[in-house]
């Protein structure tokens, strides 16, 4: 009898043994893996305020901001926008504009109560600095080659509701018109060094070769709708925030990232690309 009690005792005593092993491995199998820190005071820190979240994260999906995405260019995005890429740089507080991050999220339409405004350009500017000709306005009375094309007039066509009145930027022939998908502008031939005129006043709103696909190109503000771009240039004649009258020559054609010499030329209504030739004058 005494024999059978302890055989008894030790098998209690074994099944509670396991019971507590399963119950700490149980334990241990639904713990979260959770990491808390300790910081010198003793107060623990959720990692997930560790996270670094895109500039302007707050923002996403607004009316008025854009999220950046792979392989985007603040000029592109600024194009896309109908506006100038140091405008968008600035109400985004972008430090560097050469360096934006997928996920960030940036600022394209003005603030509130805040307005750009393309100033009524009275005079062409001439910056010398880095030309290599001096502007020409369209009265100058220098070579054709520099004047506006004749065959531009400066009444505005009743096809669009644009009270701009343009004029064509370069004299040579269209080689390919305007295709939503395959091309958002005309490409205009002639020969290296023709002149690329301004299309109508403005202000220069980029100058450089930023943008894959365009080449030397150069971006005109006209007013707070409409958008200018003239790509493939071989030189550049105009600097950023300069005001321009149209026929103002402000750039020699080239083949700047492009197959041949010609310029593109394209006009944008709010950031959308729309057809020139409905813009233009009839030739």
């Amino acid at each position: 009898m005494t024999g059978l009690k302890r055989w008894l005792g030790l098998s209690l005593a074994s099944t509670c043994v396991l019971l507590g092993l399963v119950a700490c491995s149980s334990k241990s199998i639904n713990r979260a893996p959770v990491e808390v820190r300790v910081t010198g005071g003793g107060t623990p820190v959720d990692n997930s305020a560790l996270v670094k979240q895109p500039q302007g994260f707050e923002n996403a999906g607004k009316p008025g901001y854009y999220t950046v995405r792979p392989g985007d260019t603040l000029t592109r995005i600024a194009l896309e926008n109908g506006q100038s890429p140091r405008d968008i740089a600035a109400w985004s507080k972008v430090e560097n504009p050469n360096r934006i991050e997928v996920g960030q999220v940036l600022r394209v339409l003005p603030p509130v109560n805040q307005e750009v405004v393309v100033q009524a350009v009275t005079k062409p500017v001439v910056n010398a600095g880095s030309l290599t000709q001096p502007v020409a306005p369209a009265s100058s009375t220098a070579p054709a080659e520099s004047s506006v094309p004749a065959t531009a007039n400066s009444k505005p066509t009743t096809a669009t509701d644009s009270e701009i009145n343009w004029v064509w930027p370069a004299n040579g022939t269209v080689l390919a018109g305007f295709d939503e998908v395959k091309n958002k502008g005309l490409d205009i031939g002639g020969a290296a060094g023709d002149p690329v005129l301004a299309a109508a006043d403005g202000r220069v709103v980029y100058v450089g070769a930023g943008l894959r696909g365009y080449g030397n190109l150069i971006i005109l503000k006209h007013d707070n709708v409409y958008l200018t771009a003239y790509a493939h240039n071989q030189t550049l004649l105009v600097k950023e925030d300069q005001a321009v009258l149209k026929g103002q020559r402000i750039a020699q054609m080239g083949s700047s990232d492009a197959d041949r010499v010609k310029l593109h030329f394209e006009v944008r209504r709010q950031g959308k690309p729309v057809d020139p030739a409905k813009y233009l004058p009839a030739r």
